[in-house]
Protein backbone atom coordinates (compact mmCIF):
# COMPACT_ATOMS: atom_id res chain seq x y z
CA UNK A 1 0.00 0.00 0.00
CA UNK A 2 2.05 3.64 -1.07
CA UNK A 3 1.04 6.92 -0.82
CA UNK A 4 -0.57 8.88 -3.91
CA UNK A 5 -2.51 12.03 -4.70
CA UNK A 6 -5.36 12.16 -6.27
CA UNK A 7 -4.60 15.40 -8.40
CA UNK A 8 -3.49 12.89 -11.06
CA UNK A 9 -5.75 10.35 -12.16
CA UNK A 10 -4.88 7.75 -14.67
CA UNK A 11 -6.72 6.73 -17.34
CA UNK A 12 -8.33 3.63 -16.08
CA UNK A 13 -9.20 6.13 -12.82
CA UNK A 14 -10.90 8.20 -15.06
CA UNK A 15 -12.92 5.54 -17.10
CA UNK A 16 -13.94 4.44 -13.77
CA UNK A 17 -15.84 6.99 -12.79
CA UNK A 18 -17.69 7.83 -16.00
CA UNK A 19 -18.64 3.84 -15.70
CA UNK A 20 -19.84 4.88 -11.75
CA UNK A 21 -21.37 8.00 -13.36
CA UNK A 22 -23.14 6.16 -15.60
CA UNK A 23 -24.73 2.90 -13.56
CA UNK A 24 -25.56 6.08 -11.04
CA UNK A 25 -27.85 7.62 -13.64
CA UNK A 26 -29.22 4.72 -15.05
CA UNK A 27 -30.14 3.25 -11.45
CA UNK A 28 -31.99 6.77 -10.69
CA UNK A 29 -33.49 6.45 -14.03
CA UNK A 30 -34.79 2.39 -13.41
CA UNK A 31 -37.05 3.78 -10.44
CA UNK A 32 -37.90 7.36 -11.44
CA UNK A 33 -39.42 6.04 -15.19
CA UNK A 34 -43.40 5.58 -15.58
CA UNK A 35 -42.63 2.33 -18.20
CA UNK A 36 -41.84 -1.21 -16.92
CA UNK A 37 -40.06 -1.73 -20.04
CA UNK A 38 -37.63 1.29 -20.03
CA UNK A 39 -37.14 0.45 -16.55
CA UNK A 40 -35.79 -3.29 -17.77
CA UNK A 41 -33.57 -1.23 -19.92
CA UNK A 42 -32.31 1.00 -18.00
CA UNK A 43 -31.82 -1.72 -15.41
CA UNK A 44 -29.62 -3.50 -18.48
CA UNK A 45 -27.56 -0.58 -18.74
CA UNK A 46 -26.89 -0.29 -14.99
CA UNK A 47 -25.24 -3.50 -14.83
CA UNK A 48 -23.20 -3.39 -17.86
CA UNK A 49 -21.71 -0.36 -16.27
CA UNK A 50 -21.23 -2.11 -13.19
CA UNK A 51 -19.71 -4.95 -15.41
CA UNK A 52 -17.29 -2.58 -16.41
CA UNK A 53 -16.57 -1.29 -13.29
CA UNK A 54 -15.46 -4.99 -12.45
CA UNK A 55 -13.40 -5.91 -15.56
CA UNK A 56 -11.24 -2.47 -14.78
CA UNK A 57 -10.87 -4.14 -11.21
CA UNK A 58 -9.10 -6.84 -12.01
CA UNK A 59 -12.11 -9.02 -11.67
CA UNK A 60 -13.09 -10.61 -15.09
CA UNK A 61 -15.58 -13.74 -13.83
CA UNK A 62 -16.77 -11.19 -11.92
CA UNK A 63 -17.58 -9.15 -15.01
CA UNK A 64 -18.61 -12.00 -17.28
CA UNK A 65 -20.91 -13.66 -14.77
CA UNK A 66 -22.67 -9.74 -14.22
CA UNK A 67 -23.01 -9.48 -17.83
CA UNK A 68 -24.58 -13.43 -18.32
CA UNK A 69 -26.53 -13.87 -15.24
CA UNK A 70 -27.83 -10.57 -14.37
CA UNK A 71 -27.93 -9.09 -17.65
CA UNK A 72 -28.95 -12.15 -19.91
CA UNK A 73 -30.48 -13.64 -17.19
CA UNK A 74 -32.07 -11.94 -14.64
CA UNK A 75 -33.66 -8.78 -17.12
CA UNK A 76 -35.02 -11.68 -19.49
CA UNK A 77 -36.48 -12.75 -16.33
CA UNK A 78 -38.46 -10.04 -15.80
CA UNK A 79 -39.47 -9.15 -19.16
CA UNK A 80 -40.75 -12.32 -19.58
CA UNK A 81 -42.78 -12.18 -15.77
CA UNK A 82 -44.28 -8.46 -16.75
CA UNK A 83 -45.79 -10.86 -19.61
CA UNK A 84 -47.18 -13.88 -17.59
CA UNK A 85 -48.53 -10.95 -15.52
CA UNK A 86 -50.23 -8.87 -18.37
CA UNK A 87 -48.78 -5.97 -16.20
CA UNK A 88 -49.13 -2.71 -17.42
CA UNK A 89 -45.81 -1.71 -19.79
CA UNK A 90 -47.65 1.80 -20.58
CA UNK A 91 -48.09 4.98 -18.53
CA UNK A 92 -49.39 3.90 -15.24
CA UNK A 93 -50.94 6.03 -12.57
CA UNK A 94 -51.41 3.91 -10.24
CA UNK A 95 -48.20 3.02 -10.56
CA UNK A 96 -46.51 5.77 -9.37
CA UNK A 97 -45.59 6.41 -5.75
CA UNK A 98 -47.23 9.68 -3.82
CA UNK A 99 -45.19 12.66 -3.55
CA UNK A 100 -44.35 11.99 0.32
CA UNK A 101 -43.24 8.39 -0.42
CA UNK A 102 -40.49 10.38 -2.99
CA UNK A 103 -39.65 12.73 -0.56
CA UNK A 104 -39.05 10.29 2.15
CA UNK A 105 -36.88 7.91 -0.50
CA UNK A 106 -34.61 10.99 -1.72
CA UNK A 107 -33.82 11.46 1.39
CA UNK A 108 -33.24 8.25 2.77
CA UNK A 109 -30.80 7.34 -0.35
CA UNK A 110 -28.84 10.97 -0.23
CA UNK A 111 -28.50 10.09 3.77
CA UNK A 112 -26.92 6.54 2.83
CA UNK A 113 -25.13 7.59 -0.11
CA UNK A 114 -23.28 10.62 2.02
CA UNK A 115 -22.56 8.27 4.74
CA UNK A 116 -21.13 5.47 2.32
CA UNK A 117 -19.14 8.13 0.22
CA UNK A 118 -17.31 10.02 3.76
CA UNK A 119 -16.57 6.41 5.07
CA UNK A 120 -14.78 5.44 1.68
CA UNK A 121 -13.15 8.47 0.98
CA UNK A 122 -12.44 8.80 4.90
CA UNK A 123 -10.42 5.19 4.64
CA UNK A 124 -8.95 5.24 0.87
CA UNK A 125 -7.88 8.99 0.86
CA UNK A 126 -4.19 8.48 0.28
CA UNK A 127 -3.96 4.54 0.02
CA UNK A 128 -3.22 2.83 -2.96
CA UNK A 129 -4.06 -0.95 -3.30
CA UNK A 130 -1.69 -3.13 -5.44
CA UNK A 131 -3.89 -6.25 -6.73
CA UNK A 132 -2.06 -8.82 -8.08
CA UNK A 133 -2.42 -10.58 -11.04
CA UNK A 134 -3.95 -13.45 -10.85
CA UNK A 135 -6.94 -11.93 -8.27
CA UNK A 136 -10.25 -12.38 -9.73
CA UNK A 137 -9.45 -14.94 -12.31
CA UNK A 138 -11.51 -17.15 -13.52
CA UNK A 139 -9.56 -20.14 -11.76
CA UNK A 140 -9.22 -18.03 -8.67
CA UNK A 141 -12.53 -17.48 -8.19
CA UNK A 142 -14.02 -20.88 -8.72
CA UNK A 143 -11.38 -22.52 -6.14
CA UNK A 144 -13.30 -19.74 -4.06
CA UNK A 145 -16.93 -20.72 -4.59
CA UNK A 146 -16.00 -24.66 -4.68
CA UNK A 147 -14.40 -24.88 -1.70
CA UNK A 148 -14.90 -22.02 0.98
CA UNK A 149 -18.53 -21.21 -0.63
CA UNK A 150 -20.09 -24.20 -2.00
CA UNK A 151 -22.63 -24.59 0.24
CA UNK A 152 -23.93 -21.12 0.39
CA UNK A 153 -23.79 -21.50 -3.57
CA UNK A 154 -26.08 -24.52 -3.49
CA UNK A 155 -28.26 -23.19 -1.39
CA UNK A 156 -29.04 -20.02 -3.65
CA UNK A 157 -29.48 -22.29 -6.60
CA UNK A 158 -32.16 -23.99 -4.75
CA UNK A 159 -33.84 -21.02 -3.86
CA UNK A 160 -33.54 -20.02 -7.33
CA UNK A 161 -35.13 -22.63 -8.55
CA UNK A 162 -38.48 -22.72 -6.02
CA UNK A 163 -38.35 -19.37 -7.21
CA UNK A 164 -38.96 -20.40 -10.98
CA UNK A 165 -41.40 -23.58 -10.07
CA UNK A 166 -43.60 -21.49 -7.74
CA UNK A 167 -43.30 -18.49 -11.10
CA UNK A 168 -44.65 -21.89 -14.06
CA UNK A 169 -47.56 -23.11 -10.74
CA UNK A 170 -48.44 -19.11 -10.90
CA UNK A 171 -49.04 -19.06 -14.70
CA UNK A 172 -50.62 -21.93 -15.43
CA UNK A 173 -53.12 -21.73 -12.96
CA UNK A 174 -54.24 -18.21 -14.11
CA UNK A 175 -54.14 -19.53 -17.96
CA UNK A 176 -56.45 -22.96 -16.74
CA UNK A 177 -59.00 -20.62 -14.49
CA UNK A 178 -58.84 -18.38 -18.07
CA UNK A 179 -59.48 -21.40 -20.47
CA UNK A 180 -62.63 -23.11 -18.22
CA UNK A 181 -64.46 -19.93 -18.32
CA UNK A 182 -64.07 -19.69 -21.48
CA UNK A 183 -65.26 -22.72 -22.50
CA UNK A 184 -68.04 -23.05 -20.24
CA UNK A 185 -69.36 -19.29 -22.03
CA UNK A 186 -68.63 -21.13 -25.62
CA UNK A 187 -70.63 -24.15 -24.86
CA UNK A 188 -73.69 -22.27 -23.34
CA UNK A 189 -73.74 -19.96 -26.24
CA UNK A 190 -73.57 -22.87 -28.49
CA UNK A 191 -76.14 -24.69 -27.61
CA UNK A 192 -78.64 -21.66 -28.00
CA UNK A 193 -77.57 -20.74 -31.16
CA UNK A 194 -78.42 -24.50 -32.50
CA UNK A 195 -81.58 -24.98 -30.72
CA UNK A 196 -82.51 -21.12 -32.22
CA UNK A 197 -81.65 -22.69 -35.53
CA UNK A 198 -83.40 -26.09 -35.54
CA UNK A 199 -86.63 -26.69 -37.04
CA UNK A 200 -89.12 -28.19 -35.52
CA UNK A 201 -89.89 -31.96 -35.82
CA UNK A 202 -93.81 -31.24 -36.52
CA UNK A 203 -92.38 -28.63 -39.61
CA UNK A 204 -91.35 -31.56 -41.57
Amino acid sequence: MTDRSYLDPTGLELLFLLLGVVALGAAVLVVTTRQLVHAALWLVLALGALAGCFLLLSAEFVAWVQVLVYVGAVVVLLLFGLMLTRAPIGRSDDLDAPPAQRAVAAVVALAVAGVLVTVVVGAWRTAWVELPGEVGTAEATGAAVFRAWVLPFEVLSVLLLAALIGAIVLSRREIGDEAGGGTGGGTGDGAAASGGTRPPDGGR
